[in-house]
């Protein structure tokens, strides 16, 4: 592999380790400086195929679409987080991401009204983790939760579905 090949595969590797998220062809071409999704996506399948043999507890998966994670293998959680510092988000942020998913499609008055008025930086950073998309309505926006917040905690994308799933789990914190 030559020194620009080699630049390119560490930059998707620092990408994919950095983002606790799925990256897409279009976002790991991004970080790796180069303009063609295909290479990237063969770069990601390629540091899958050297993870698998190299390590143990660490894996990079493939999602449809094609996207990719850099992720702990299952077996491996309950040691990690044991030493983990940081949550992804804040205890107030999740709470605010339980009152989306439970009550989809929700304004962002009625978000206000029953968070407080700090639920716009909990959305800006829902939004930023890629866990809550808006759209439109008159002067209002409605939130929803994405496709990717499903898979991250493990839930259907199918609305009443997730709602049975969330209530099971006791995630809704009223």
């Amino acid at each position: 592999m030559s020194e620009t090949g080699k630049e390119v595969r560490a930059r998707i590797e620092a990408a994919l380790y950095s983002s606790g998220r799925a990256l897409d062809a279009e976002q790991l071409a991004s970080a790796a400086g180069i303009t063609s999704k295909k290479r990237a996506t063969d770069e990601a399948k390629a540091i899958a195929a050297s993870l698998k043999t190299a390590m143990a507890a660490v894996e990079v998966v493939e999602y449809p679409g094609p996207r990719f994670a850099m992720q702990l293998k299952a077996e491996y959680n309950n040691v990690a987080r044991r030493f983990a510092t940081k949550p992804l988000l804040s205890r107030a942020a999740l709470r605010t991401l339980s009152f989306v998913a439970y009550f989809q499609p929700i304004s962002s008055s009625d978000l206000s009204a029953r968070r407080g008025s700090q639920v716009y930086e909990h959305v800006r950073d829902l939004e930023e983790v890629g866990f809550l998309v808006w759209e439109r309505k008159g002067r209002s926006k409605l939130y929803r939760t994405t496709g990717e917040f499903a898979e991250y905690f493990g839930l259907s994308t199918d609305v009443p579905t997730m709602k049975h799933q969330l209530e099971r789990r006791t995630m809704i914190l009223r």
